[in-house]
């Protein structure tokens, strides 16, 4: 009878530590998901980040995968709550039944492996990510930008500047306003210098191709350079984009004349997309 006792027990024994290796495997499973669904949306920011046309163009699609991504996530989350309560009663009941130290050691060091790994390897993934985005601001040097140089309470001016240096440490821009001299006769023009930070900077599209340039659509909103200045301001399309030409047709903000708005023509490389939360 006694012997039979302990069959028993170690029967149980047994089956309490395959159901909680079963268990132990799932939640695995679920981190290795969700770590999944992390880098689907990480790609898609960092895309966002590197070509903001992106989001002119197809701006539903992404928002409808994000939200899909994001739902999915959060399932997963969920799904992770109750497979963790679960392999924690498991476990305290393996520690009731007197389970082997070794066993307890085993089973406990294999997920700490396994967390160890999986988050050393969304930190690899992080620091590329931003090793890219580094990349790619420090590939600006010498090229003419939109930047945000001035900003008080009321608005924001932005101008076209040369990006003269990139410091991936401080993450910031250094660059160059040319601006002509106060007399229009004269040649000589006053050079300031400025640092700014990656989110005051906007790269305007590849002058030689069209292709890289964003197609806004009719009404919607841009930021452009005015005709014969370095400024840019708010305008909106007034019609798509001219093929033979590729200017962009624009009615600026506030450039009223005779009690309308005069259509006047910008190329595609001195149109962005106008930054959220613009004032102007």
């Amino acid at each position: 009878m006694s012997s039979s006792v302990g069959g028993g027990s170690a029967g149980g024994g047994g089956a309490d530590i395959a159901s909680l290796l079963e268990k132990a495997k799932e939640l695995d499973q679920l981190k290795k998901d969700q770590d999944d669904i992390v880098v689907e949306i990480n790609k898609i920011h960092k895309k966002v980040l590197a070509s903001p046309e992106m989001v002119d163009k197809s701006v539903d699609a992404i928002l409808l995968k994000l939200r899909g991504l994001y739902a999915r996530a959060k399932e997963l989350s969920e799904n992770e709550i109750s497979a963790s309560n679960a392999l924690i009663g498991l476990l305290d009941g393996l520690l009731q039944s007197g389970a082997s130290t070794a066993q307890k050691k085993k089973i406990v060091g294999e997920q700490k492996k396994k967390r160890i790994k999986s988050d050393t390897d969304s930190a690899r993934f992080s620091a590329a990510s931003m090793r890219n985005q580094l990349d790619q601001a420090a590939s600006l040097k010498g090229e003419q930008v939109a930047a945000r140089v001035k900003s008080d309470d009321e608005k924001d001016e932005w101008f076209v500047v040369k990006v003269i240096h990139f410091d991936k440490e401080t993450k910031e821009y250094e660059v160059l306003d040319e601006e002509p001299g106060d007399d229009e006769e004269s040649t000589q023009k006053y050079e300031r210098k400025y640092k700014l930070p990656m989110s005051y900077i906007i790269p305007f599209p590849k002058k030689g191709d069209p292709s890289s340039a964003p197609d806004f659509g009719q009404g919607r909103q841009v930021l452009a350079v005015y005709p014969g200045t370095t400024a840019l301001y708010r305008a909106t399309v007034a019609s798509h984009r001219k093929r033979k030409s590729d200017d962009y047709i624009l009615e600026f903000d506030d450039d009223e004349e005779d009690g309308s708005l005069p259509q006047r023509a910008v190329p595609f490389y001195r149109v962005v997309a106008l930054p959220e939360g613009h004032r102007q």
